[in-house]
């Protein structure tokens, strides 16, 4: 059966550790004489990972080696999410509604919901996460502010990074088990084996934009 991107990644260990990192683009000039600085924010910015995987015998390593090579280095894409992260904190864990987009054409760093809870407060908190889109089209954002829902079920959410499309009206927001498109960050893919037979797996990830 052929390989069909973005793949999911294997269950069969979990992962030790992740470091995810918020990657801007920001041009910085300072002045030699007064240190003064000039600050261009540039448009540019993607979440990236360093992934490390938990010491595995073979038989659980190689589902992991057979998901790295079929993502053929750079050219296949991954579906990843921050394993503590999948549950808001805010109210939205227990009463999530069915949230949707409220109009088309935004843009920018703010996202105008419906179809939430009426009058909810704290429906999501700083830091918890939201996605838009499936499979190909999977875009992961981080909600920076806390949000609470108007008489109508209605929210603003200050998200990073910017929209990377415009999400058409009523389009669905999820806000449990979010996850972000992702390809590797680099063509090689490798593994360790020690003395004890354990295999040592570690890659980097970018998100695929």
């Amino acid at each position: 059966m052929a390989i069909s991107y973005p793949l999911t990644t294997p269950t069969v260990s979990g992962i030790q550790s992740i470091r995810l990192i918020a990657r801007n683009t920001i041009a910085v000039t300072t002045s030699p004489f007064t240190y003064k600085q000039q600050i261009l924010k540039h448009s540019g910015a993607r979440w990236e990972a360093d992934i490390l995987l938990p010491p595995m015998k073979r038989e659980d390593a190689e589902e992991w080696n057979a998901f790295l090579m079929s993502l053929n280095g750079q050219y296949g894409t991954f579906l990843l999410s921050d394993p503590l992260g999948v549950t808001p904190r805010g109210s939205a864990s227990s009463a999530p509604g069915t949230p949707v987009v409220n109009g088309a054409s935004q843009t920018g760093n703010i996202l105008a919901i419906d179809g939430c809870p009426f009058s909810a407060t704290g429906y999501l908190k700083a830091g918890d996460y939201i996605q838009l889109g499936s499979a190909s089209s999977t875009r992961l954002y981080k909600v920076l502010e806390d949000i609470d829902t108007n008489a109508s079920g209605e929210a603003s959410i200050s998200i990073w990074p910017d929209l990377r499309e415009s999400p058409s009206d009523n389009q669905s927001v999820t806000v449990t088990n979010c996850k972000g498109l992702f390809r590797l960050a680099s063509n090689e893919s490798s593994f360790n084996i020690n003395e004890s037979s354990f295999y040592g797996i570690t890659f980097g990830a970018v998100e695929a934009i």
